[in-house]
Formats: structure tokens, sequence, C-alpha cells
């Protein structure tokens, strides 16, 4: 504790305990047994907060304020500027560029989901917990420890039952500060019969509203149930409001949802009061919590849980909170201990910290380092609810010490985490769903889970080699490929093939491409690769949908003519408008269209990533970058705003960074054939042309642009290569590629090229004397490697090419480079 925060006595003033870590980075005083209470910006407050535990073995905070504000989506707290992730990119932008403030605000709304299937989402597989024999977690002496004796009045919680000197303490009793009688001693023992129906067999655990039960159902066909204490009070009469009160949640029904059999009444013989008990599924298995703690490395330090079998669990804790919100239900406390991993199936456990979202009076609970920074003030929502997820994401997938105390509310920087670190579309999301201002976290379970369900195939993707496309809800396909050649094409004849010149007279971009070695590349054409970013989906609740999907294939000037007869102004007519301004090249236009669409919606996504295509169409790529940046913040799930993140870098001349977002988008999903070529891009004008080679013969055969991706990985293994390099094994690999290519529509003007192209450097290669030029009788594409059989070949491929050419005077001009490059003979 003396680390984290500098304090390490206890801050009860009638208290001279001290904290100690009981695991997972969970600090309790060793004497009265609470947890250290945190004030905003992760200062120790001066008295503590009263804890009722609400779950089995947890400590939850009962939060001693009512939502004032409902229906706001803003806390006190969130004055301040969005928290927004310093990406790789935009760290390096810093200085670079006016600042603007760049927000996004998702409109979905909040609702249930279709059951998945498998715990995994079929993407990872996690391991299976064996569902254990009920019997067996029964505990043979149910005792609590003294340490976690509290009076059970929410307006006390003072310490009850602790030992003073040599004399244990009494497991019941009267609290000395209130006078609250408190009892520590099961009320059901094995044998006793509930209800008529319900065989208690023993204690499975002891939780804030007394001991947990399992017992027999032998009215069911003798199945195994819980049976858990509903109040810990002697009115009777608030104890049936109590149960009347909580009657709903027998009403839900979901697979990842403990099921509520029935609700049912206790005399105790011992004190004759009526006892409340709710009646739950029996869920063997462990919690969460449990298998975190099981996993250790050879000192004894608890290891993090892989992070794709964290947001495996998430995955599947968002479905379960959303069908809670689809019912108008809020979950309040989800946390490492009360979800059940059994077999593999993900369960929530406790229910008792459920309640309705218009429900202004009841309690509140909640786990300090779990629970959002606002409820206290505006109550539990939606937003709260996904906010607990990510902070259970982040306990189980890293050391995440002082999260109770220092980063009650934050997140540690990512630099010193190695999964945040490694995984920064992980990280982004973890940032987004706890971010200060409610309003600006994920709007509804099923968009967080979209989104980690996103980070999890890119995950996966990286670890596996393998890529996990999917069909994103938010982005269409890429509208194009701009630039499937990536080299010039030789025009110029040169006393040496091997070494022509680039076309002269096209003016390159003033990027790192074309300043290490890379002016060989085709120069990019900016507003082309700019509009062939993928598009965002068109809302199908917009009142323009259906007109808008009849006018796909229309050209820009006939289709803003069309969307002025649009029946009534919408947002999508305008987006639309304002992208068809961008494809005619009226940035003018286009730039008064996009102020007009900011100042009425200057919070929508697709907004900001307009925005970020103007700035790219007219060269502003900084700006550019800190709209597509803002787009990865909200979404880091989505390919499309990491593809256009990589063009940026790439414009800017950030080499590193743009390989590193071209890489995440082309190993998660090989429909972004772009991000392969411009993954290749860099990685030749970096020097590394073996990565290239590998990057562009990685398009698979089913993609359209196979055949390009092809020729240009052979034109990637001759251009532009040091004189002393062995050549012998890129020779052979790119002749073989050519003969392959002609299964794979590769015409034969274009086969006749590249096959000159090849011969061509050979030749140069061989009258180099270069050592190893190749063994005797070793054939190039028919043609013997040596001086004269490449003579050879290279005057029978341009007098094919004269064959086939349209027009008299490129005939002649081949020809006549056939009849140079003839070998001499006596014929």
């Amino acid at each position: 504790m003396s680390g984290e925060s500098g304090v390490s006595s206890c801050q009860r003033p009638s208290c001279e305990g001290s904290y100690e870590d009981m695991g997972g980075g969970e600090l309790y005083c060793d004497t009265c047994g609470l947890a250290p209470v945190v004030a905003p910006g992760g200062l120790l407050a001066s008295t503590p907060t009263g804890m009722a535990v609400a779950g089995k073995g947890s400590d939850s905070a009962r939060s001693g304020s009512r939502a004032s504000a409902r229906g706001s989506s803003r806390s006190s707290r969130s004055s301040t500027s969005r928290r927004s992730v310093s990406g790789r990119l935009s760290r390096a932008l810093s200085g670079q560029s006016t600042a603007r403030s760049v927000s996004v605000r998702s409109s979905g709304s909040a609702g249930g989901q279709s059951g998945r299937g498998r715990l995994g989402a079929g993407l990872v597989a996690v391991p299976e917990v064996p569902r254990p024999d009920p019997r067996a977690a029964v505990m043979a002496n149910p005792e609590v420890p003294e340490r976690k004796r509290f009076c059970s009045r929410s307006d006390c919680g003072a310490p009850v039952g602790r030992s003073r000197g040599d004399r244990a303490g009494r497991t019941e009793g009267f609290c000395t500060k209130c006078g609250h009688p408190y009892s520590f001693v099961p009320k059901l023992r094995g044998g006793d019969v509930v209800h008529g129906q319900y065989e208690v067999a023993g204690c499975l655990a002891h939780g804030g509203l007394g001991w947990i039960y399992l017992a027999v159902d032998k009215a069911v066909s003798d199945r195994w149930v819980v049976l858990k204490g509903l109040l810990d009070t002697g009115d009777q009469d608030a104890m049936a409001a109590a149960i009347s009160e909580r009657r709903f949640l027998a009403e839900i029904e979901h697979s990842n949802i403990v099921r509520i059999y029935n609700f049912v009444e206790h005399l105790d013989q011992r004190t004759g009061s009526m006892d409340g008990y709710i009646v739950m599924e029996y869920v063997g298995g462990k919690s969460l919590k449990e298998i975190a703690n099981d996993r250790r490395t050879p000192d004894g330090r608890r290891d993090p849980l892989p992070v794709e079998q964290a947001c495996a669990y998430g995955i599947e804790a968002l479905e379960a909170l959303g069908h809670l919100h689809s019912r108008n239900l809020l979950y309040c406390d989800f946390k490492v201990d009360n979800a059940i991993q059994t077999e593999d199936q993900l369960k929530l456990i406790d229910m008792g910290a459920v309640r309705r979202m218009d429900d202004d009076e009841s309690a509140i609970y909640g786990t300090v380092g779990y629970q959002a920074p606002e409820v206290a003030e505006l109550g539990p929502s939606v937003a709260s609810d996904l906010y607990t997820v990510a902070r259970t994401l982040a306990v189980l997938t890293f050391d995440f010490q002082g999260y109770t105390n220092v980063f009650v509310d934050s997140l540690p920087e990512p630099d010193g985490i190695e999964v945040l670190r490694t995984y920064e579309s992980f990280y982004r999301l973890l940032v987004r769903a706890t971010d200060p201002d409610p309003g600006r976290r994920f709007a509804s379970a099923q968009e967080m889970a979209e989104q980690l369900t996103g980070v999890l195939r890119e995950v996966v993707a990286l670890q596996s080699g393998r890529p996990r496309p999917a069909l994103s809800t938010l982005f269409g396909a890429e509208t194009r490929v701009t630039d499937t050649e990536l080299f010039e094409e030789h025009t110029d004849d040169v006393s040496v093939l091997g070494a022509r010149a680039p076309r002269r007279g096209r003016k390159a971009l003033p990027t790192a491409v074309a300043g290490r070695g890379g002016s060989f590349l085709r120069p990019l054409d900016v507003p082309a690769t700019a509009l062939a970013l993928p598009v965002p989906r068109v809302d199908p609740g917009d009142p323009n949908a259906g007109f808008l999907a009849g006018l796909l294939a229309a050209a820009p000037a006939e289709l803003i003519t069309a969307l002025h007869a649009a029946p009534v102004p919408s947002l999508e007519l305008r987006l639309r408008e304002l992208r068809a301004r961008l494809e005619m090249g009226d940035v003018a236009a286009a730039g008064q269209a996009l102020a007009a669409l900011e100042e009425r919606h200057p919070d929508d996504w697709r907004v900001v990533w307009y925005r970020g295509v103007a700035s790219l169409v007219t060269g502003d790529q900084a700006g550019a970058a800190l709209s597509f940046d803002a787009i990865y913040d909200a979404f880091p799930g989505e390919p499309a705003p990491k593809l256009a993140l990589g063009i940026c870098a790439e414009f800017l001349g950030q080499l590193d960074n743009a390989a590193e977002y071209y890489r995440l988008v082309w190993a998660t999903d090989p429909s972004y054939v772009s991000a392969a070529f411009g993954l290749a891009r860099v990685q030749l004008a970096a020097g590394d042309r073996a990565a290239a080679v590998r990057t562009l013969e990685s398009v698979p055969e089913s993609s359209i642009h196979y055949t390009a991706a092809r020729v240009a990985a052979v034109r990637a293994r001759l251009r532009r290569r040091p004189a002393n390099e062995p050549l012998g094994a890129d020779l052979t690999a790119a002749a073989a590629q050519v003969s392959a290519l002609q299964g794979f529509g590769l015409d034969a003007v274009r086969r006749e090229r590249l096959s000159t192209e090849v011969l061509g450097t050979a030749l140069d290669w061989v009258l180099s004397g270069s050592p190893g030029a190749g063994p005797a009788g070793t054939v190039l594409l028919g043609s013997a490697l040596d001086e004269r059989g490449l003579r050879f070949g290279l005057e029978r491929s341009y007098r094919v090419l004269a064959r086939l050419a349209q027009q008299g005077e490129e005939r002649i001009e081949l020809v006549e480079r056939a009849n140079r490059f003839r070998p001499r003979t006596w014929v």
C-alpha cells in the first residue's frame, strides 16, 4: 500500500490496523476489514464509506447519494475534455499542427443481443471448467473471518465480533456502536427443509445478507438450487415488501444469467422471525476471480489471463447485460467475483444489485475499483454498467495494482504494461468504456460487444497468423484499391534493360517513400486514395435510406441533382452530397457542406470521418490523422480507421507507423487489399524487399487483385537491387511467378512485358559478371541463363509485343528493340 498511495495505516480514526493486499490488488485493513476509501483524483479520503456485501465473497460499496439528474448523460466530473488515447501517430504529430478538439459520440441504443453460441465467439478456445459435484462445494466448518464481520445496518457498518486480547470474537451479539443485533451463525443447517420443498445440504459462502446455502429441490427432480438470504431484518412486513419488489428477477431468462426460481419465507426456530430467501439455479464452476488467482508464475505471483480469454469473457458478460438493459434493468455490480465459468459457459451469478432503470429509491450497490465515478451523484446507468465490464477486463489482463485507490477511476499508462502496449486496440477499448464522461462511452452493450469482438479478432489474427475477417456494421467494403501497380512502368529504352529509369515528368509525394531510395515507386494520387477508403454505411433509420439505396451507381454530378429531389432533408442526404462534391473535386463547396454538418452534428462519428477524408483530399494529412484517430478511439474493433491512419502516416513520411497500421488491418481482414499494397509500399521504401515480397504474395487467390499483387511481387524482386546482392533465387522465383500467372488472367501483353523485365534483369546480371550467375543448364522462361539464351528470349518477347501493338509507331519501336537484342548469328 505504501508504494502506491503513501498510506499504510487504516483511515478509520478508531482503528489501529494497517492495510494488507488480499490478492489481485485488493487492500483491506487487517483489523477492521474495511477497504481504503478513495476520493476523486486518486487521493485517500478522510472518512470511510460503509460497505455491504452483495455477492459470494464480495465487498461492495453502497453509494450514499441518489441520482439527482437521472436523465442527464454527463456527470459533474465530465466538464473537462474527453480523455483520448495518444496513439503512435498522434504522438508523432504533437506540436506539428494546431490542436483541434476531435470527439466522437455514437448513436447506438441499448438493447439485447442474440445468442453467440459457445464461449469464445468461435474465435478462441477457452479452457473449460468442469462442473464439480455440488456436495463438494459445501463448507465443512462454516465460519466468517473476524476481519469480515461488520454491522449489517447500512448507516453503521462498524466492525463487530472482534477478538479482545486472548478472547475470541463473538459470532452473535449486538453492535457496540448502534445496538443492532448481528449473527454470523448459519440460520439453516443440513437436513432443514425450507418452504416444504428445499432440503438444505449445507453452506456455500457468506455474503452481505447472510449465508448462502446449497439445497435440493424435492419438488422438481431433486435439482440442485442455491438459497440466498433476501433481507436481514426482523420486520416481517419489510421482508414481504422486499420479496414483492424483487419478484421481477424471476422473469429474467438468459443463458448467461443465473436463473431465479422462487422467493420463499422460512421461520427461524431460534429467533421466531420469518426470513426471506431467493431460490436460484446452482451454477457449479469457478468465478473469474478464482480463475485469475489460480494462474501463478513460478515465483508465486499472479499471472494475468491471456487477453483473448478475457475478451471472450467480456463478450459473454456484455450479452447478458444487454439482455438486462433490454428489459429496463441495470446489473450495477459486475466484477470478477460475480461471474462464474461452468464448462464452456459464463454466467452472472449475483442478482442482488439489479435494479430498474427508473428506480430512484433503492440502495445502490457497487464495488470500489469497478464502479463508475458518476454513480454516487447521478446513479447507475447503461454507461456505468459498461464501465464495470471494462474495469473487469483490466483487472483480468494485467497486474492492475492500485485499481481500488490510485487508479480507482483511471487507467495506468500503457507504455509500462505489456498487454496494453502490444494491443493498442484493446487499450483504446478500455479507454472509451471508462471515459469520465458517461455520454462518450459505448452507447449500448451491443455496440461495446461488437467492438470487443473486433478487437478479439485482431488479437487472435496477430497471435495465430490467420486472418479473422468479419462484416462491419459501420463501414462498407473498400470502394477500390488505388495503387495496385506500385511501380512506375518502364518506357525509356536504355542500354541495360534491368537498369531502366522511371518515367519522367510526374511529381511524387514529398514523403519518405520518395526520399529513401523509393523514387521508383508510383506516386500516390492523394484525392483518389482518400476517396477509396471504406464508406460509412447508411443509417437504416434515416428517412432517406431507401431513396439513397437507389442512387448507388449515379455519377457525382447526376447524384447531386437527384439529391435535391429527395423527399425530406436528412443527415445521410447531406453526407452523400458532401462525398459527391469531393469526388467532383469541388473542394470549396465540399468545405462549406462539411462546415454546415459540423455545426449541426459536431459529434456524429460519420461527420468526423468525412472531416478526415476531406482533410486528406485537400492535403491536410495531419488534420486527417487527428480525425481518423478519433474514429479509432470510438471504434477500436474496426479496420477502416486503422487503414486510414496508415495512409496518413505514409503521406507524412512515418514509415514505421504506417507499416504498423497497415499490418494490423491486413493481418485481420484480407478483404482490405489496400492495406497489403500499402504495407508492401512502405516496406520497399524502408529497404525491406523480402518483407514486401512476402506481403504481396500473401494476397489470396480469391482476391480480384491477386494477379496485380503477384505482378508487383515480381517487380519487387527485380527493381533497384544493389549490384552485389545475390539475384539467382529471386530470378528463379520471379520467372516461376510469370509462368504461373498465365492461369490467373494475366493477358498476353502484360505477360510479355513482365517477361522482358525478368529476362532483361537476368541479362544485366550475367553481363555484369556477378558471382553465382547460375549453374550451367539453368533455364529462365524457356531461355538458357546465359547471354545468348537471354538475348533470344528478349527478342522473342519483343516480337510478340510488336504483333500485339495497336499503333504503328509502337510496333516499329518494338521490332527495333527485338533486333537490337538478337544475338549475332550467321542467318
